[in-house]
């Protein structure tokens, strides 16, 4: 496996960041997720510009122009077909004090892992979760804690993904996934605002429901008309489009994959195909 690391391609054995990596230290850093199909990039513009977002609102300077980060994504990726490109950029390394260190260049990391698709029949159980993150959910950092403690709860719950709540009953999104819910043939899904982490696959989706000519509606949810909802799915770069069937163990509309969720993969399915030709 290929690894890029401040200016190297390694094996990812020789990878070797140090200690005081303010990443490892403090989670002062960002990341992206890039997915690989038929092996070329899928809207790999538009996961660099939130990774240039992310940066600027940590005021982390981009430790590459755009199109090299792009080229060392092709490069890792090279020779798979269906992958996951990991990207993370870290302040770097320095004397660990709060305050940001002066004269430091950025950690860059990249590298790919091979991946595959869920399967067609596979369906997603939720589990609500209070949602008490901190109020910078639109910045894609490494800053995980409440989502991995999130997901395991969602596990220990025999789940599949959490579902994050706020404390006034709104339901923002999942803890690596954003949440859609269908009301009477209208989708419904959260703002994108700085409650939630705007995914790039949630972007591809709106613009599939409108090529469908499937009603949108953005605006937050509570929990009990979630609960009340005739479909819900997430959405993903690694999720792609996936059907829920329950949340907290009450059934979804006929607990089922609903037709409106089926229909967006289906057209998802073909917007990937023309625009990687996979």
């Amino acid at each position: 496996m290929s690894l890029y690391l401040n200016g190297e391609y390694l094996a990812i054995e020789d990878g070797r960041v140090s200690v005081e990596d303010r990443g490892f230290q403090f989670g002062d850093g960002v990341y992206e997720v890039i997915r690989v199909y038929g092996g070329r990039l899928f809207r790999a513009k538009e996961h660099l510009h939130r990774l240039t977002q992310s940066l600027e609102g940590l005021s982390i300077p981009l430790p590459e122009p755009v199109s090299k980060i792009e080229e060392v994504c092709r490069r890792v990726a090279a020779g798979l077909s269906e992958a996951q490109v990991y990207l993370q950029v870290t302040r770097g390394a320095a004397p660990r004090v709060h305050a940001f260190p002066k004269e430091i260049h950025p950690t860059f990391v990249a590298y790919a892992r091979e991946t595959h698709r869920h399967p067609d029949g596979k369906t997603f159980r939720l589990k609500s979760l209070l949602d008490d993150r901190w109020g910078r959910c639109h910045l894609k950092t490494v800053c995980l804690l409440a989502n991995i403690l999130g997901r395991q709860k969602a596990v220990e719950a025999g789940c599949d993904e959490g579902l994050f709540v706020r404390e006034d009953g709104a339901v923002t999104e999942g803890t690596s996934s954003n949440a859609f819910f269908v009301v009477g043939g209208r989708i419904v899904t959260h703002p994108a605002n700085h409650r939630i982490l705007n995914g790039v696959t949630r972007e591809a989706v709106l613009e599939v429901a409108r090529s469908e000519k499937v009603p949108l509606e953005e605006r937050p949810m509570k929990l009990e008309e979630a609960l009340r909802a005739d479909e819900a799915f997430m959405t993903g770069t690694l999720t792609e489009i996936m059907p829920a069937v329950s949340i907290d163990g009450t059934r979804i509309g006929a607990g089922t994959a609903g037709p409106i969720a089926l229909r967006l993969r289906t057209a998802f399915r073909e917007m990937i195909r023309r625009e990687t030709s996979a």
